[in-house]
Formats: C-alpha cells, sequence, structure tokens
C-alpha cells in the first residue's frame, strides 16, 4: 500500500512538473511573438513559475530558479520602466525583494522593497503600504535592527486599524510574534500569536455567517421558483382540463335535449 501512495505521488509530481515545463516553453515561445510594449507581463508571468523555488529540493536547482526569477524581473522591470506602468513596477520590485531575501542580500531587499513602498504612498494604496511595511519589517528584524522593525510594524497595525482590515491586522501581529521571538520576548509573542488566532477565527466566523446567509437566501429563492412551476402546472392542467369539462357538459345537454324526442316517438 505504501509502495502505491509513493507511486501516485512520484506520478503526480512528474506530471505537475511536466505541465510546468510545457507552460513556461509556451510562454517563452510567445515573447518570440510579442511586441516590446507588450513583454512585460509575459516576463512576469515566467519569473512567477522561478519564484516558487521554496518548492524546489536540491540546493543547486534552487539556486537555478533565483537566478531566472531575478534574470526575468530585472527584464519586465525595464520594460515596465520604459512604458511607465507602476503597477509592474511595484510587483517587479516586491519579487526582487523577496529573492534577496532568500539569497541574504538584505541591503538590495530592502532598497526593492522601499520603492515598492514608495509607488504604494504615491497611489495611496493602503492596503499595499501596509504589505510592504510588513516586509520592510522583517527584513530589519533579520539584520537586527529590531527598533526600526517595530516602527514599520506599528505603521503598519495603524493603517489596518485605520481601515478596519483584521485580515491585514492578523498578518501585522504574525510580524510581531515573529520579532518578539527573535528578541526573545517569548511572552509577548505568545499575545500576538493569541490575537493573530482571535482575528482569523473571526474571520472565519463571517465567511461561515456570510454563506449560510447566501444559503439561506438561495433556498427562499428556489423554493419560490419551485412554487410558481407547481402554481404554473396547475393552472396549465387545468386549463387542458376546460375544454374536456365544456365538451362532456356539450354532450349531457344533447343527450338530455334529445330524450323527449325519443320518448314522443314511443
Amino acid at each position: 500500500m505504501k509502495r502505491l501512495i509513493t507511486l501516485l505521488f512520484i506520478l503526480t509530481a512528474t506530471l505537475k512538473l511536466s505541465a510546468h515545463a510545457s507552460e513556461l516553453d509556451s510562454l517563452k515561445q510567445k515573447l518570440q511573438v510579442t511586441s516590446d510594449s507588450l513583454k512585460g507581463p509575459i516576463y512576469t508571468q515566467i519569473a512567477a513559475h522561478y519564484l516558487g523555488y521554496d518548492t524546489v529540493s536540491t540546493r543547486r536547482m534552487k539556486y537555478y530558479f533565483q537566478t531566472e526569477a531575478l534574470n526575468y524581473t530585472m527584464l519586465a522591470l525595464h520594460s515596465y520602466s520604459t512604458y511607465n506602468d507602476t503597477l509592474g513596477l511595484r510587483t517587479s520590485f516586491n519579487a526582487l525583494a523577496k529573492v534577496y531575501r532568500s539569497q541574504r542580500k538584505f541591503s538590495q531587499a530592502k532598497w526593492f522593497i522601499l520603492q515598492s513602498n514608495t509607488i504604494s504612498r504615491q497611489r495611496k494604496d493602503t492596503l499595499n503600504i501596509i504589505s510592504s511595511l510588513i516586509e520592510l519589517a522583517a527584513i530589519k528584524s533579520d539584520i537586527k535592527d529590531y527598533k526600526l522593525s517595530m516602527k514599520d510594524l506599528n505603521d503598519a497595525l495603524t493603517l489596518s486599524l485605520k481601515t478596519h482590515d483584521p485580515k491585514k491586522e492578523s498578518i501585522v501581529q504574525v510580524g510581531y510574534a515573529e520579532l518578539y521571538r527573535k528578541m526573545n520576548d517569548y511572552d509577548k509573542a505568545a499575545v500576538a500569536i493569541k490575537r493573530h488566532e482571535f482575528l482569523d477565527d473571526s474571520l472565519n466566523q463571517v465567511t461561515v455567517d456570510s454563506i449560510a446567509k447566501v444559503a439561506a437566501a438561495d433556498s427562499i429563492k428556489i423554493k419560490k421558483q419551485d412554487s410558481a412551476i407547481a402554481k404554473k402546472k396547475v393552472f396549465t392542467k387545468n386549463s387542458r382540463r376546460r375544454p374536456m369539462l365544456r365538451y362532456a357538459r356539450h354532450i349531457t345537454s344533447l343527450s338530455f335535449s334529445s330524450a323527449p324526442l325519443l320518448f314522443s316517438s314511443l
């Protein structure tokens, strides 16, 4: 049984890799017939495949994936920069920050996430300001700049509370927990995790309640539709019966009207 499960796992993994390679080849071929102004998103798609380097088992393959992710993201960055595509630029900055942080090149990672943060501030995009602050805090925590890391998390928390975004606040609390652990303050880390779990439970309950409301509304709608269909069937059945009833009455009336004639003939 174990051998069968192992074989199935290997087969599934092989199929996934094959589909992955096929899609990559398709995207790379697409680059050959795409004008320069439209290549940016394709470079980003290719880079996104290589950004999954955490799923790769060997160190050499992981490094290869990271290198390819950097190469294609840089190509995308150049394309977006040429056509002043700020959203594309921000996506590229985030990707570069992720790879450089994984490679422990913290100066580069910090610089690119700051560029992402700047674009979000220019666009007044609060959600992405919060996201970039959380990532910036994590990078500063990696280099043991705990004071500035705490400041970034505090800023992110203030924005999440101001915009009434419990989902983002939950992520901020995870950031606090990680920071406190590095600072060996496990009591505060536990408090942050409890707050994170409470927020997640609340969000899950909201989702369950929303699904229940939608299901209830759908049920009422279906019942109304079923009722309307039933009424229509009754109406159709009655409509079909009426001509038959009229015909039966007509025959009956004819029978009674002809009866005296029969008696008179007798």
